[in-house]
């Protein structure tokens, strides 16, 4: 079963966004890593997977367990999820019923690195395609 047809199974109201990967991908740079230089995302290999913000810990965040229960904990209502390398993405709307273990499973998407932000990128929730790296949780501090 896909996280789509997943995501319905659980009731989750939701929205397909075509060609709005890209963009999610450089808001959540703009966001998550705008203190770090041009040559520190060079080096760390930003461009090609941006979980690597984390798992070069140049950003704080929670792991594995810790992330899990971070995100279950988290109030969500609107959120978006988009992977790396596909230009497609989704909006959950009332996105209070997702919980970390939907993103987890056997299948071809759990094979991607998937990333779940709530609307205004105050916070993200990373599952990677390693089962070594992550999932991470990471919340903006308030300014």
């Amino acid at each position: 079963m896909e996280l789509r047809e997943s995501l319905i199974n659980k009731e989750v109201m939701l929205t397909e966004l075509p060609n709005k990967g890209i963009n999610f991908r450089k808001q959540w740079e703009e966001k998550f890593v705008k203190k770090l230089s041009k040559s520190q995302k060079i080096k760390i290999n930003l461009d090609s997977l941006l979980w690597h913000a984390f798992s070069y810990n140049k950003l704080s965040c929670l792991e594995k367990g810790e992330a899990m229960y971070a995100f279950n904990k988290e109030r969500k209502k609107e959120c978006y999820v988009f992977i790396q390398h596909n230009d497609d993405a989704l909006m959950l709307h009332d996105a209070k019923r997702i919980k970390a273990d939907d993103f987890s499973g056997e299948n071809d998407i759990y094979l991607s690195d998937v990333y779940i932000v709530d609307k205004d990128f105050t916070w993200t929730y990373v599952r990677t395609h390693e089962s070594f790296c992550g999932p991470y949780f990471y919340k903006s501090k308030s300014e």
